[in-house]
């Protein structure tokens, strides 16, 4: 998945873009602040399913 599609994910589902220093912080109330690197191409496996997760989108 590309970060602009994981984007897109996280703002259908309620989250919003905060600027950060090297990573953009998306975050919802209820939820804690997740923090999504910038570059391009995919995002590694590990790092997209631990920010699915801590956006509660992902499995256990």
């Amino acid at each position: 998945m590309t970060k602009y599609e994981l984007e897109k994910t996280l703002r259908q589902n309620g989250f919003e873009r905060r600027s950060g220093g090297k990573h953009d912080v998306w975050v919802k109330k209820g939820f804690p602040p997740i923090p999504v690197p910038r570059h391009k191409g995919d995002i590694p496996n590990g790092t997209l399913k631990n920010i699915l997760k801590a956006a509660g989108l992902g499995s256990n």
